[in-house]
């Protein structure tokens, strides 16, 4: 071929040197003159020559549309799939005339509180020497939970009990009064002094004679007197006490002997009472919310102290778990729909699916201005209903508060209850969209009545879709799909 000759004559003006490694250049007009000779001389093909036949052509332009039109086509799918809105739909439920008994009215959420909390304190000062309980443990009324030291107090109690028996002992001394024996030496003791004063009359009489004779003194008669005058005075003294002793005490000796033993009495009660007051004991059946002291530590019933290895004042805190309330702060704005004794259903976040009965059991009688609430506590019927499974204090909750029950006979207005959301506004009506096929479906409702978290409407007939969220300027008509479906 032409070509070949052409690549056999440039090769003459190139040699290699193995040697110096050296390329020799052609001469830029020769190589000018060999490139020219490279044309195609299109002149001399025959008729149709080098072209591709017709068919083939056209082959290869079908198969090029092809991959264009199949280009084309993902990437409208792409697009087109991709602007298709999600939506969120809930299942619309009917409710008839009959159902509105028990209809939910207000839905709030607060936390469970026990009724009573008892926060468990020593009646007395001391160091605690033994506490026999934990955190969660549960215990029963009257069950020893912590014990003091008690070696004063034991000796304070002892002291006064022999001060009690001192003055019972005293009273029933008064109260027996004088023995036989006492009486007996009484009277013994009163002859005696009667006798000797007898004797001293005579004495007295026989001084006078001889005195008047010039026989005895002035002295001696004044002597004899004066005795005489001790003795009368002493036998009457003993006549006195003869009769006391067969009288007895004085009531008014007795009466303070009675007192002095009473205020013994009260003493002993006082240090018997804080002797027992190192033992405390459960006050009610419950369960230990929380341990508040150790062992060594000092329990005070005055003043406790927030100081490390300061006194405490309370030792635990219990509760009776089977008396729970949901603790809740209704807005103003819902506390109409509310009253005292209002049954409710309540239900926890840690166990949805287990529902308890309720009632209100207090309402407060003064709101909150900051928050605009007032506070509701809801008494939880049967804590207990599920085996196996506790509610707790503190746990969040949410309240269902239900319709003034009705008598039977009584028609309420029945329709389909939807959520609030899914209501919307066009035009001065009320719509809603539903999903349908794919695309959303617009339906004009009449609100019956309205609730806390939906209304009663007419126009539906209860088990649609109705959309919940979805864009605002989705329309009747827009394909759409929905939350969680493939």
């Amino acid at each position: 071929m032409r070509y070949e000759s052409t690549v056999g004559q440039l090769s003459k003006y190139a040699t290699y040197d193995r040697r110096q490694s050296v390329i020799t250049v052609m001469a830029i007009d020769t190589k000018h003159d060999d490139l020219q000779s490279l044309r195609i001389d299109r002149s001399q093909r025959g008729e149709g020559g080098g072209e591709p036949p017709v068919w083939a052509r056209r082959y290869v332009l079908g198969g090029i549309a092809v991959v264009v039109i199949l280009g084309l086509s993902a990437l409208a799918y792409r697009t087109f799939s991709s602007a298709t809105p999600e939506v969120e739909v809930v299942r619309a439920s009917a409710v008839t005339s009959g159902d509105q008994e028990g209809a939910i009215v207000l839905s709030a959420t607060g936390y469970i509180v026990a009724h009573h909390t008892i926060n468990v304190n020593s009646k007395v000062t001391g160091r605690l020497e033994w506490i026999g309980v934990e955190k969660g443990d549960k215990v029963k009324e009257g069950q020893v939970i912590v014990r003091l030291e008690d070696q004063e107090f034991r000796a304070n109690y002892e002291q006064a009990k022999g001060a009690l028996q001192n003055a019972r002992a005293y009273l029933e001394e008064l109260q027996h009064g004088s023995r036989p024996e006492e009486i007996q030496q009484a009277q013994h003791n009163l002859d005696e002094a009667r006798a000797t004063l007898a004797n001293d009359r005579i004495t007295l009489d026989r001084t006078k004679e001889l005195a008047s004779g010039g026989v005895d003194s002035k002295q001696q008669l004044d002597d004899a007197t004066a005795k005489f005058q001790a003795d009368q005075e002493r036998a009457d003294s003993l006549a006195k006490a003869f009769e006391l002793a067969k009288i007895g005490p004085r009531p008014e000796e007795i009466a303070r002997a009675q007192g002095a033993l009473a205020q013994a009495q009260g003493q002993l009660d006082y240090a018997k009472s804080q002797l027992d007051a190192t033992v405390i004991r459960a006050p009610v059946t419950g369960t230990i919310l929380d341990r508040t002291a150790e062992k060594g530590e000092l329990i005070t019933a005055q003043f406790a102290s927030a100081a490390v290895g300061g006194p405490q004042g309370s030792v635990v805190s219990l509760a009776d778990l089977n008396d729970l309330q949901v603790e809740l702060d209704i807005a103003q704005a819902d506390f109409a729909r509310l009253f005292p004794e209002q049954k409710a259903l309540v239900t926890t976040d840690v166990y949805p699916d287990k529902v308890y009965d309720g009632v209100i059991a207090q309402i407060s009688p003064e709101a909150n201005r900051q928050k605009a609430t007032v506070q509701v506590k809801v008494q939880v019927l049967r804590p207990d209903r599920y085996p196996g499974i506790e509610l707790r204090p503190e746990e969040n909750a949410t309240v269902k508060f239900l319709a003034n029950e009705t008598s039977k006979t009584a028609k309420g207005p029945g329709g389909v209850f939807v959520p609030s959301t899914a209501i919307r506004d066009k035009d001065g009506k009320k719509v809603v969209l539903i999903a349908f096929n794919g695309k959303a479906v617009e339906r004009e409702i009449h609100v019956v009545s309205e609730r806390s978290d939906g209304a009663l409407v007419d126009g539906l007939v209860g088990g649609e879709d109705v959309i919940t969220a979805a864009p605002s300027a989705l329309r009747d008509g827009d394909k759409i799909k929905i939350k969680g479906q493939a």
